[in-house]
């Protein structure tokens, strides 16, 4: 995939939008766990680096900041092997999002589908322990 339309068409295919905008979509991503079905709502967008580099960003909420420290934060984002953690607002409320971003050259249908998977299950995992009992992305 070489644009972000070609993954907005992609996205499309597979589930329904819940944001579709320019360079921005979102939409929700099922996962089965042992204590029944959750969802993780993931957001792509198109970003561009310093350089001029198109890259595509996978991101999805984990947990409110203010129930966590940041040296915890720290230490999960070291044994992180597919993503990082990272600190955005959602409905003004600041939240930890396990995030990947991924260079046009390497995205191809199953290497997308792989990182938002991965980011999906891994940020599900971090929630269920952050926030037992609860799905709040």
């Amino acid at each position: 995939m070489e644009t972000f339309s070609e993954v907005r068409q992609h996205m499309m295919d597979h589930y329904e939008l819940r944001i579709d905008e320019p360079f921005i979509i979102s939409f929700e991503y099922s996962i089965e766990s042992a204590s029944g079905p959750r969802r993780q709502s993931i957001f792509l967008a198109e970003l561009e680096t310093s350089e001029g580099r198109r890259v595509l960003r996978v991101e999805t909420p984990v947990a409110p900041l203010d129930d966590l420290a940041a040296e915890k934060c720290l230490r999960i984002n070291l044994t992180q092997r597919v993503g990082y953690l990272a600190v955005g607002d959602l409905d003004g409320v600041p939240y930890i999002k396990m995030c990947e971003n991924l260079p046009y050259a390497f995205v191809g249908e199953e290497e997308l589908d792989y990182t938002i998977r991965n980011v999906a299950q891994t940020a599900d995992k971090m929630e269920q322990f952050l926030e037992p009992g609860r799905d709040i992305a």
